[in-house]
């Protein structure tokens, strides 16, 4: 007999496009809707699972209420709260899987797991003692030096070699307080960012890349960053296609890269929100296997990274090809990094012809269950 279709529930804000893009995809596999457990119900105290649910958590982005209970503002555009929104999150995640352990209930996204991948700072420090090529860091791991103001972002830059690093904050997403920045000597620094800062010191993200050009300015930004956490990793050169910055954001789904997007950009920064687009896939495979590289091996990096995250079924992966094109550094690794609307599988793998929730659908039957003692990452609180 073959095996009942799995029952599914989904915690996500209703009517928001991640839930609605992945119920299309429920429908279109020929099952019943996904159960949905609001973000709101969860944060409230109300979240309630039933026996042998498959629950994934979705993220819980773009509501308004959701966001103030998660940051403490009203106001979408604010850069800071991202430390507060990470012990919120986590503790709500946290509970999440008491809920679902306790009804006999699966969840496809370990809550320890999420507190690593959102903390840059852990997660880099995760993939770099797994030998994953990464950006060098002075702030990776659990030991590192926490950075409390500009003076110790100057400080770990100079120690580590590093006259371009991106800061970032610890808890960010979406490049939200990411900077660019570079240095020459004292007082000669500048950044690119998508932080405004208005005339009361308060930090907001706009749509547009701005370049800050004197020290002063830097400091500013970065000093009033720094309560939330930050971290410094290596500004590493990326490759180029007609003449822009290139990188790749590449989907695993139950340990196999199933999807891959190009990204390019004028600025520092690929995403599609600040100017970004999408690139030429074939043209930057061709000219990785043209320069001796092998695109096969930058799928393999991408789920070496994702294997270390066993109990999450599906990952963004940032790889970023250096400029020869013949290597590659895990950037970051994403667990709501499958919003690609449009994107199907990659030709000749086993999410051919699926765009990325289908892909994740169609893998639940052979996703292997792990135990908690198998899973590597443990939920390390810091802020």
């Amino acid at each position: 007999m073959p095996p009942s279709p799995p029952r599914l529930a989904v915690v996500g804000n209703p009517g928001n496009r991640r839930l609605s893009l992945f119920q299309d995809a429920v429908r279109a596999a020929g099952l019943p809707a996904a159960r949905v457990v609001p973000w709101l119900d969860v944060l409230r105290g109300g979240a309630r699972f039933e026996a042998d649910e498959t629950v994934r958590i979705d993220s819980p982005g773009e509501d308004p209420e959701v966001e103030r209970l998660l940051r403490g503002t009203d106001d979408p555009t604010r850069v800071e709260g991202t430390a507060r929104w990470y012990g919120r999150f986590t503790a709500a995640a946290a509970e999440l899987g008491r809920a679902a352990s306790a009804a006999g209930a699966e969840l496809l996204d370990d809550p320890d797991e999420l507190a690593v991948l959102f903390d840059k700072r852990l997660c880099h420090g995760v993939l770099d003692a797994a030998g994953i090529p990464v950006p060098a860091s002075p702030t990776s791991g659990s030991g590192a030096p926490a950075v409390s103001g500009w003076d110790d972002v100057r400080s770990l830059m100079a120690t580590a070699g590093l006259r371009r690093a991106f800061v970032k904050l610890a808890h960010g997403s979406s490049a939200s307080g990411v900077l660019a920045v570079e240095t020459a000597g004292p007082g000669r620094v500048r950044a690119a960012t998508s932080v405004e800062r208005d005339s009361a010191g308060r930090l907001f993200n706009s749509l547009r890349v701005r370049r800050y050009t004197t020290e002063r300015e830097v400091a500013a930004i970065v000093d009033t960053l720094a309560p939330d956490g930050l971290h410094i990793e290596q500004w590493v050169p990326k490759a180029v296609q007609d003449g822009r910055s290139a990188d790749l954001r590449v989907v695993v789904v139950a340990g196999r890269a199933t999807h891959a997007v190009l990204r390019t950009s004028t600025s520092p920064m690929t995403n599609l929100h600040l100017g970004g687009r999408r690139g030429d896939l074939g043209a930057a495979r061709a000219a990785i296997e043209a320069a001796g590289g092998s695109w096969a091996t930058a799928l393999t990096v991408c789920e070496q990274a994702a294997d270390r995250f066993p109990g999450t079924h599906c990952v963004g992966v940032d790889l970023l090809p250096a400029r020869s094109w013949r290597r590659f550094a895990v950037c970051e690794v994403n667990a709501f990094g499958d919003l690609l609307p449009g994107l199907m599988g990659l030709p000749g793998r086993d999410a051919e012809g699926l765009d990325t929730y289908a892909a994740q659908l169609a893998a639940l039957p052979r996703r292997p269950l792990r135990t908690t003692e198998e899973r590597p990452c443990r939920h390390i609180r810091r802020v």
